[in-house]
């Protein structure tokens, strides 16, 4: 296998805030996914990762809910104090139905993005790809350079046809394992908000990422990072055991890690 060229630092993942950020290492160039979370987390875990933000060329936005655009604002405006005007990329219906991208278009420039479509942002290329999730639009990515692949996709109900194929020979894959059938059944949650989470159009149980995962195992598979998972309907042990067991019976040597609130962490 060539060189790995992309790097993944997911800076938080879960219901209290989401944001990664894809890095060229060769170049330095990099690009956002989501702002979720506020100005301070985002400056200080891009700079443990070794990120330099005057080299973010876009920020691309995955759909509209508040844990995933709430500290665009302020973000932007801490980036433009440092000299950095990323633009950012979100289909139409997440700008119309984002409060917080409305507030902002003014200021700042807003691209749309074009679901199913490619760009070319510097030397990486984007693929976005539709998800099956309870907002105005949503999407996943997979990014490109070289011959080098990562895949993403957090927030969705169900992985559909189209999801999967973008998905396939990615060497890195961060896929949403946000809850455990039976923790979320048996929880306090009221039962709307369980139909909700566990419908075609909520959230992948650890049940179903793994069920994913298994169908693009290939010899290039080398990081697999566990997305979104909640506090109150799963662990982390359980999210990792689920889709290492099908590692361990498959014989399939990927690493596998979590995305966390508190915490960056960078494959």
């Amino acid at each position: 296998m060539p060189p790995s060229r992309l790097k993944l630092h997911v800076l938080s993942s879960g219901s209290g805030g989401n944001a990664s950020i894809v890095e060229d290492t060769e170049t330095g160039d990099c690009i956002a996914i989501d702002c979720g979370i506020c100005k301070r987390d985002f400056l200080v875990r891009s700079s443990e990762c070794g990120v330099d933000l005057s080299r973010l060329r876009a920020i691309l936005i995955t759909h509209d809910h508040s844990d995933h655009v709430c500290g665009l604002g302020v973000v932007l405006r801490g980036l433009a104090k440092q000299g950095a005007l990323p633009p950012i990329y979100a289909d139409e219906a997440v700008q119309r139905a984002s409060g917080a991208i409305r507030k902002l278009r003014g200021d700042f420039e807003f691209k749309p993005l074009e679901i199913d479509g490619d760009l070319a942002i510097s030397t990486i290329g984007v693929h976005a790809f539709r998800t099956s999730h309870d907002a105005a639009s949503s999407c996943g990515f997979r990014f490109d350079c070289g011959d080098d692949s990562i895949g993403f996709m957090t927030d969705t109900g169900i992985v559909t046809p189209q999801a999967h194929d973008s998905l396939d020979r990615c060497r890195v894959l961060a896929i949403e394992s946000n809850h455990d059938e039976r923790m979320l059944w048996n929880g306090e949650y009221p039962y709307y908000l369980k139909q909700r989470i566990a419908s075609d159009s909520g959230h992948l149980s650890n049940e179903a990422c793994t069920a994913e995962i298994s169908k693009l195992l290939w010899d290039g598979l080398e990081e697999i990072v566990a997305m979104h998972i909640s506090k109150n309907n799963n662990t982390f042990p359980l999210a990792t055991g689920t889709i290492q067991a099908m590692l361990d019976e498959l014989d399939h040597p990927a690493r596998l890690c979590c995305g966390r609130e508190s915490r960056a962490v960078s494959v």
